[in-house]
C-alpha cells in the first residue's frame, strides 16, 4: 500500500511541476514592433496575396499568431473567393487600402485544404476554400478597421479598391497551428 501511495504522490507532484513549467511559460510578453510590422507590408509582393507569419505564441488559450496578409486590387463583379476556418478566429487590423468584404455561413464549391498544406499547419489550421454566392453581410474597410472573424465564417472580398495590407491575429484554441 506504501509504494501505491508513493507512485500516486509522485504522479501529482509531476503533473504540478509540468503544470507550473508550462504556465510559467505563458507568463512572457511578446513584442512585435511597429517596424517588423512595416517590414513586412514593404515585402509583400504588389500583385499577388501574400501572408507572412511574424509569430504564433503559447497560451493558456491555445495559440496566438501575428501576421501580415496583402492582397492586390480585384474588380467587383467576380465570383467572391473566400475561405473558411474551422476553429480558429481571426481579428484584421488594415494597415493600408481598401476593399469590400464578405462574409456568410455557407460557400459552394467548398473544398478542403489539404491538412499538411503550408495554409494549414503554418496559418489558419483546417480551412476551406470555396466561393460565397449567398452574401450575408458586406462591409467596406479601410486604414485602421478591425475585423473580426469568428471561426467557421467565410469570408473573401468582392471588391478591393486599394490593394490592402492588413495585420492579422489568429486565434488557435486547439493548438493546430505551428509554433513560430
Amino acid at each position: 500500500m506504501n509504494l501505491l501511495k508513493t507512485r500516486i504522490i509522485s504522479l501529482v507532484f509531476g503533473v504540478m511541476v509540468v503544470c507550473l513549467a508550462t504556465a510559467a511559460d505563458y507568463k512572457v510578453a511578446t513584442v512585435i514592433s511597429a517596424d517588423a510590422l512595416k517590414a513586412a507590408m514593404a515585402e509583400a509582393p504588389a500583385d499577388s496575396v501574400s501572408d507572412k507569419p511574424l509569430s504564433h505564441v503559447e497560451s493558456a488559450e491555445g495559440r496566438i499568431g501575428i501576421g501580415v496578409v496583402h492582397r492586390p486590387v480585384i474588380e467587383a463583379g467576380g465570383p467572391i473567393n473566400a475561405i473558411q476556418h474551422h476553429k480558429q478566429s481571426e481579428v484584421y487590423r488594415v494597415m493600408a487600402g481598401s476593399g469590400t468584404l464578405v462574409t456568410s455561413s455557407v460557400m459552394e464549391e467548398s473544398e478542403a485544404i489539404d491538412p499538411e498544406d503550408y495554409i494549414v499547419t503554418n496559418l489558419t489550421g483546417p480551412s476551406d476554400y470555396g466561393i460565397i454566392t449567398s452574401v450575408e453581410n458586406s462591409q467596406h474597410i479601410g486604414i485602421g478597421d478591425i475585423v473580426i472573424i469568428p471561426a467557421g465564417v467565410a469570408h473573401g472580398f468582392s471588391e478591393i479598391t486599394q490593394a490592402i495590407t492588413y495585420m492579422v491575429v489568429r486565434i488557435d484554441p486547439d493548438r493546430l497551428v505551428e509554433l513560430k
